[in-house]
């Protein structure tokens, strides 16, 4: 899945972005969000923001060796997802279809580091890597894995990496900026894009469903449920504010996404 959105900036930057659907993950409902009951399907998004001074991903979805084996990219956590996961639908497949080289990107920036985030880090080798310092600092842990459920095979590959700090301007113009919004994990982050129809914020998991953000329900398990909490009370006034929220596995929503080749404006 493809989508399409234009911008220009007030000093001429024209910005585009586009979004990608790089398969689905089917759970129990339950942990998801309070109140949820029976299974889910979860589409995997992922971001490609092109700028004049450089390409950027936001978040690279599932590592190839989910088709096959599960258990051994996952072990004990492949109990609890199902993965619909097609050839031509990673990453660098994905890419390649609207003729763009993952060797050309040069940043991901990763909501977290979860494997769903950043599995498919490995086929973008050239990019520099913009993570907040408190997840990368989580991920650095000799336990990170059991802790956190991060695996360093995702994300520790040799990628240049950015340390953020709080909230982080990738071009210094404003027009691509990492927001913190901890809790899901040590140091999630969302990313406002700022587009000619306004600004768009790519939650990640800081926010799963359009739901979450109107009920404040959250999932039933978080590194800091508080501080889940107040990154979306920051989202909802960023909201408030006019920017749209670009949910980050709400299924409802992408199914009103049109698909490539048409764009949104």
């Amino acid at each position: 899945m493809v989508l399409s959105i234009q911008a220009k900036e007030e000093d001429d930057v024209t910005v585009r972005m586009r979004a990608m659907t790089c398969g689905y993950l089917h759970a129990n409902a339950a942990p998801f969000m309070e109140g949820l009951k029976g299974r889910i399907a979860l589409p995997i998004p992922s971001y490609l923001i092109e700028h004049p001074k450089g390409r950027v991903l936001f978040d690279t979805g599932l590592h190839p060796q989910l088709r096959e084996s599960p258990e051994d990219r996952l072990g004990g956590l492949a109990k609890a997802f199902e993965v619909e996961y097609a050839q031509g639908e990673d990453i660098k497949a994905r890419l390649e279809s609207i003729n763009v080289d993952p060797g050309s990107i040069n940043f991901i920036v990763n909501s977290h580091l979860h494997f769903d985030h950043a599995g498919g880090n490995e086929m973008v080798p050239n990019a520099n890597l913009v993570i907040q310092r408190p997840e990368w600092e989580a991920g650095s842990e000799p336990d990170s894995q059991r802790k956190n459920g991060f695996n360093p095979r995702d994300y520790d590959l040799g990628h240049s990496v950015i340390l953020a700090d709080g909230e982080h301007d990738i071009f210094g113009d404003g027009t691509l900026t990492c927001i913190p919004t901890y809790g899901h994990t040590p140091g999630h982050q969302s990313l406002r894009v700022r587009l000619d129809g306004g600004d768009v914020v790519l939650t990640g998991d800081a926010c799963y469903f359009k739901e979450t953000l109107e009920t404040l329900k959250l999932p039933t398990f978080s590194y800091d449920f508080e501080m889940q909490r107040e990154s979306l009370l920051r989202l909802r006034k960023l909201q408030d504010s006019g920017a749209r929220i670009f949910y980050g596995h709400d299924l409802e929503f992408w199914k009103n996404i049109p698909q490539a080749p048409l764009d949104i404006s």
